[in-house]
């Protein structure tokens, strides 16, 4: 961005008051001329690295609280901190003293002071001495002193409102040294806005509620569809003192626009209720719904009267998928669905409407690719950054956020160097303070670059900030609730504003696209993995009696699979991924055929039965069991066919034996194929084959028919002449001779006693 802008309506201190305040500088030249002559220079016994800081870093001069952070009349300064010793010389006949100015013109003076560290004879002003300096008398080597100093405003000699640096510096003396030098110094920045300005600038600050995926794919196995957690890291963000924890409780107390996630609310609602959470190959029940609960309660109530952005369910990396996954397949399909599901998520957990009509690029950087992949799903409204979007056309000021960059979308543009003001580590309260401060100094300068033109200016911070940024970014804005020279605006607003006629409006090149930002982008096989998964899971919902139970869940994960958040974990991302498809995988293999051995058919026809298993808790149905002979001349199915198909419609946890017709034409074996299908004609599953061996009828089986033939007609005879001897010996009884008796009194053996072919055969499984 051009910074000829951060000259505009500055006014050159008096000549007078800087004569003042370097006098002391130009009666002591001579002496700044010995000291640079002098036994400053390092000794011959230094060895490179290892040698201790000397000059004016021997001492670390820490500013760990500034208030008030924007004074005004009447207020008293209060400067406190740490003075640490990294000299190997002690220290003495020291005092802490602060420097005052000079006033600083524009946004890149700013810049340029904030990267000074050491000490610089002419450029840092006279120490404001008197009353107002603390005595060290001692500070040894590697020892830590803490200082407070307090002074009131109006002897700060503060003249033009603007910026002025502060500096704290430490002066004294070691055994090396027997002459007073500046040890130590810190700077830092001091807006001076006594009274309103004309017109304020409208700052709009995002505050991000976003995490990484915690949510796996996996439900437990009853009806409830309890959700599994792949650890239980979100509840310690949850609980007090906790990331999470800490942007619901002081962004409640802030005029921010909330930028959500909905996959952390559909997370943390489900934490509400009985969850499990994997431990090793198993799981174990999650024990946290009480700080679920809690924050959430929280959370609806600081959402209640605030504006809500919601993005696509799971954050999804928008550069990601322009320049990676739009030529995969389903690829711009998925953000779709995730951003229909957001709307719904967060209206049916915080209870407010969200706006979606915004899309947020990973650090705001993009290119046509990436504008064209964020307005694919709805959204009309990209969040760009200043870094990205840069001014080419001359602008003496910061332009307003919000511009056109064709096809009816509007590119709200975030300031660069206040939505970076808070990265880096906040815990140490020196860090802290110095951010708060340059960022209350940056938004003034803004606002005196063209006083007389009213700006919307947007910030943007890091997507997840630890809970020790958040604090620093709450304090910023806190001290901004006076509104001197800023006025909050919420987002949707900022975007309506009347863009400035020469600001940029040219969406950068694929070629400007920053280098580390693509080398954290998701490869393209991440998207054929995804694809891979969708596609398994569009046949797998064919088959089943209740679809989302599974279609929900698993859209969710794949959504989860693109997120932003996995940028900087490729490991991390690949493992999600391949537990998403390996668990869907295991689902499918619940609805499977339970394998066969070899059948013998002994007779010109058969039943064969197959059995199909579902392990699933829910029903299946839209099943086909196709079996195909493949030898149809010597086994044939359904009445001469080679090929059968039957409907499968099994309850969850059963079993289904499904009977096929079978008629052997000839002996022999014959391979038979057993595989499902959905009845739109997919493969379901793996193929099963198992051999029929067909002996319709042997040599042995017509032996034995022939030889029982031989020993009907045998009987047959016997029974003739048995009887003819019976009516032979009735005529002789009439002559008065006794009957013949039968000389064997075996039954009777007839043709009805049993079929000589014999009865149809079973299958033999």
């Amino acid at each position: 961005m051009a910074e000829a802008a951060d000259f505009q309506g500055m006014n050159p201190s008096p000549a007078r008051r800087w004569l003042r305040r370097t006098a002391s500088l130009i009666v002591g030249a001579p002496l700044i001329a010995g000291l640079l002559a002098g036994p400053a220079a390092p000794s011959a016994h230094a060895k490179g690295p290892t040698k201790a800081p000397t000059g004016s870093r021997t001492v670390d001069v820490s500013l760990d609280t500034l208030a008030p952070s924007a004074p005004v009349e009447g207020d008293t300064l209060t400067v406190s901190g740490t003075l640490t010793n990294k000299g190997k010389k002690t220290i003495t006949d020291a005092e802490v003293d602060l420097r005052v100015g000079p006033r600083l013109s524009g946004r890149g003076e700013i810049d340029q002071a904030a990267k000074r560290t050491g000490y610089l004879p002419g450029s840092d002003p006279a120490k404001l001495g008197g009353s107002y300096t603390l005595k060290v008398p001692k500070l040894a080597s590697g020892v830590s002193q803490d200082f407070a100093l307090a002074v009131p405003v109006d002897k700060l000699d503060l003249d033009a409102e603007g910026v002025y640096q502060l500096g704290v510096s430490l002066t004294g003396r070691t055994s090396d040294y027997a002459y007073d030098q500046v040890l130590g110094i810190q700077r830092t920045f001091l807006p001076w806005q006594p009274e309103d300005t004309k017109k304020k600038t409208e700052l709009t600050f995002l505050w991000p509620l976003i995490a990484s995926a915690h949510v796996t794919a996996e439900t437990g196995s009853d009806e409830q569809q309890t959700p599994v957690f792949a650890n239980d890291d979100l509840a310690l963000e949850l609980a007090p003192g906790g990331r999470l924890e800490q942007l619901v409780s002081l962004g409640r107390q802030l005029p921010v626009t909330w930028v959500i996630d909905p996959d952390l609310l559909a997370s943390v609602d489900a934490m509400t209720k009985n969850y499990r959470v994997k431990s090793g190959d198993t799981t174990v029940a999650g024990t946290n719904q009480t700080i679920a609960k809690k924050w959430l309660t929280d959370l609806q109530a600081a959402v209640k009267d605030g504006k809500v952005v919601a993005l696509p369910f799971a954050d999804p990396d928008l550069a990601s998928i322009a320049h990676r996954g739009k030529n995969v397949s389903g690829a711009l399909s998925h953000l779709q669905t995730a951003t229909e599901v957001a709307s719904t998520t967060v209206e049916t957990v915080l209870h407010v409407k969200p706006s979606t009509d915004f899309a947020w690029p990973v650090d705001g950087a993009i290119d046509p690719a990436v504008v064209d992949v964020a307005t694919s799903a709805g959204a009309h409204k990209v969040i760009a950054r200043s870094d990205s979007l840069e001014e080419t056309g001359g602008l003496l000021y910061t332009p307003t956020a919000a511009r056109p960059i064709g096809g009816g979308t509007t590119a709200v543009v975030s300031d660069y160097r206040l939505s970076t003001a808070f990265t880096g580590d906040m815990a140490k309260a020196g860090a802290s303070t110095l951010a708060v401060q340059k960022f209350l100094a940056q938004t003034l300068a803004v606002t005196e670059q063209a006083p007389d033109k009213q700006r919307s200016i947007v910030v943007a911070p890091q997507r997840t900030p630890t809970a020790a940024q958040a604090q620093t970014m709450a304090r910023a804005l806190q001290a901004l609730t006076a509104e001197h020279w800023t006025e909050p605006l919420d987002l949707a607003e900022a975007a309506e504003r009347k863009p400035d006629a020469q600001a940029t409006t040219q969406v950068p090149r694929a070629s400007q696209y920053p280098k580390k930002l693509r080398s954290q982008e998701l490869p393209t096989q991440a998207f054929q993995d995804i694809r891979t998964t969708q596609n398994s899971l569009d046949s797998f919902q064919v088959i089943l009696t209740q679809p989302d139970r599974v279609v929900t869940p698993f859209g969710n994960a794949i959504n989860r699979s693109v997120s932003t958040s996995w940028r900087g974990s490729p490991l991390e991302a690949q493992r999600y991924r391949d537990s998403v498809r390996t668990y869907l995988q295991g689902l499918t293999n619940e609805v499977q055929l339970i394998a066969k051995s070899d059948v013998t058919l002994s007779g010109r026809s058969a039943t064969i039965p197959v059995t199909v298993q579902n392990k699933l808790v829910q029903g299946v149905d839209h099943l086909v069991l196709r079996l195909t002979s493949g030898n149809a001349t010597r086994l044939n199915l359904n009445d001469g066919g080679a090929v059968a198909d039957k409907p499968v419609e099994i309850a969850g946890g059963h079993s289904q034996s499904v009977k096929f017709d079978a008629a052997a034409n000839a002996n022999g074996q014959a391979q038979v194929t057993a595989r499902l299908f959905t009845t739109d004609g997919a493969p379901y599953g793996e193929a099963m084959t198992f051999t029929v061996k067909v002996s319709e009828v042997t040599p042995t089986v017509l032996l034995v028919i022939a030889g029982g033939l031989l020993l009907l007609v045998l009987a047959g005879i016997r029974m003739y002449t048995h009887r003819k001897r019976t009516v032979a010996g009735g005529a002789s009884e009439g002559d008065g001779g006794e009957p013949e008796q039968p000389s064997d009194p075996e039954s009777d053996t007839g043709p009805e006693s049993g079929d000589p072919s014999g009865p149809s055969e079973k299958v033999d499984r």
